[in-house]
């Protein structure tokens, strides 16, 4: 088994994934039996406490807990809103550093992140059974340059060598891709839309010939399943106070019981159609037992629900395009697995568009996995370069920023354009065409002009009762909307003599943009750049 790993570092927990020579990927468990391990750190006196062990301790002693620190990498303590949460320790001004104040002492966010992936590290080598040599880390796409220099140092003192950065939407597509290595071939459009703990991103990926662009993205620091969680314990928080005219508002410890109970409830809903919650002593003395099936949680949370669905069509838009135009959209983080979020999801986008949830299709992978996934195969890829050949031959690590606006292809006999190289695709790149072509055959290359392609579907007809005579049913007709494209602007004409049954048309565009058509038939061959 290899030692290079891969390590989706997240605000509210993390998960570590290392690739098989086989190309298996295993997401590996903390001795805990923890997949998903939370990014919580906690100190009991002197003791310290890690993952799930750490959040526990957010009901006793949530001055002494820390969450939600990832973001806080490589900034100041003036860079960020210090009120970040009321039932965990705060961040403080540490010498204009981000740090905490934990008993009588201060520790600074380096080296709680540094403590961190040192426990993530130590439960990669249990499970490999040999020393880590290398990780691929992924980081949000908003990440600045700052904070991927100090994440990387970070990790560096905690005995992880840091191999690359992957893009968390490049790592969770990735994973998805590898499941089925026809995939990677076909040309695609995808959302990635990330919906964790407290923030949720979204990026517009181009799939051309294997390579990812990455077109837009989007992100919203405040929009996560946080918010579902509080929604559902302000609804058991009014049926408890109605109930026993006791407000556990007021109490700090019962709203951290009452937020544990809801993590929980939260999640159960997601695979069965009921969930109870009970809690022991919720306030004054009151214990708390409570029922609540799925329709009315999505009725509770449905706001959050359809800011998290609104929030896919913000980036479709950012990239400059329509719903029409994504072929599929993958849903990555925690909150996925929430079955309203998929089908919110679904409605938005045309039939045409294929949305990838669990709710939707049991067979794909865990939302929650796809990040490490993504990122053990990239560790996998590049674990037997050097570092200078990382830098160069993989330094976009599957994003790339040049990538032409329009399609390019030729026009067929009947005037329809035959796309070669589609919209967005990454350059420098060359394809090939075979044509069918006799004699003298003019091939002119064209960009192509979109357009949206509208077709009527009328109901059925009906059968009538004695007569047998056939009526229309009462559905309104269906309308289909389809992107094609046209012939736009000529880019090149090549006159291709004796052809003699097929023709070969190359386009090759270098890294300067510059294209060049070829053409070729037998011993035939023309050539002209553009």
């Amino acid at each position: 088994m290899s030692a290079v790993i891969g390590i989706a570092f997240g605000n509210t927990s993390s998960s570590i994934a290392v690739a098989n020579v086989d190309g298996k990927v295993d997401v590996i468990a903390n001795p805990d039996g923890d997949r998903a391990i939370s990014s919580t750190l906690s100190y009991v006196g002197e003791d310290e406490y890690h993952g799930n062990q750490a959040l526990s301790q957010l009901v006793r002693n949530p001055d002494s807990t820390i969450i939600n620190f990832r973001d806080f990498v490589g900034l100041s303590y003036s860079e960020i809103d210090a009120e970040t949460s009321n039932h965990s320790a705060l961040p403080i001004d540490i010498n204009g550093q981000i740090g905490y104040q934990i008993n009588d002492k201060k520790i600074t966010i380096d080296e709680v992140v540094k403590r961190n992936l040192k426990q993530v590290k130590l439960a990669a080598e249990d499970y490999i059974g040999k020393p880590i040599e290398g990780v691929v880390l992924t980081v949000p796409t908003n990440f600045t340059d700052a904070q991927n220099s100090s994440l990387k140092k970070i990790s560096n003192d905690a005995g992880l060598k840091v191999l690359q950065l992957i893009s968390e939407p490049s790592a969770a597509l990735l994973a998805h891709l590898s499941a089925d290595e026809e995939r990677f071939q076909k040309d695609k459009l995808y959302v990635v839309a990330d919906f964790g703990g407290i923030r949720s991103d979204a990026a517009v990926i181009a799939v051309r010939s294997g390579i990812l662009t990455v077109l837009a993205t989007a992100h919203d620091l405040g929009l996560g399943g946080e918010k579902l969680d509080d929604a559902l314990a302000e609804f058991f928080a009014k049926e408890f106070e109605k109930k026993y005219k006791s407000n556990p508002r007021n109490n700090r410890k019962a709203m951290a019981k009452l937020k544990a109970a809801c993590i929980i409830t939260k999640k159960t809903l997601s695979n069965v159609q009921s969930s109870t919650i009970s809690i022991d002593s919720l306030s004054d003395g009151y214990d708390f037992h409570s029922t609540i099936n799925r329709l009315r949680y999505e009725l509770v949370t449905r706001d959050v629900l359809s800011k998290m669905a609104a929030f896919t069509e913000i980036v479709v838009k950012k990239a400059g395009l329509e719903t029409i135009d994504i072929d599929e959209v993958l849903l990555a983080g925690g909150v996925s697995h929430t079955p309203k979020l998929a089908s919110n999801i679904q409605f938005l986008f045309p039939e045409s568009t294929v949305v990838i949830a669990p709710s939707l299709d049991t067979k794909v992978i865990d939302p929650s996995e796809l990040l490490c996934r993504g990122a053990a195969l990239q560790a996998s890829m590049i674990e037997t370069f050097d570092d200078s050949e990382i830098e160069e031959a993989f330094k976009p690590h599957i994003v790339n920023t040049q990538h032409i606006q329009k399609p390019i292809g030729v026009r067929s006999v009947d005037g329809s354009f035959i796309e070669i190289l589609p919209k967005e695709t990454a350059y420098p790149i060359r394809k090939t065409v075979l044509l069918k072509g006799k004699g003298d055959v003019l091939i002119e290359v064209y960009e192509g002009d979109r357009t949206v392609k509208e077709t009527t579907i009328e109901p059925e007809k009906q059968s009538g009762d004695e007569d047998d005579e056939e009526e229309y049913s009462d559905e309104e007709p269906e309308t289909i909307r389809e992107v094609v494209y046209v012939p736009g602007e000529k880019l090149a004409d090549l006159a291709l003599k004796g052809a003699n049954g097929e023709v070969e048309v190359i386009l090759d565009i270098n890294k300067d943009g510059k294209l060049t058509v070829s053409g070729r038939s037998g011993d035939v061959t023309v050539k002209g750049s553009i």
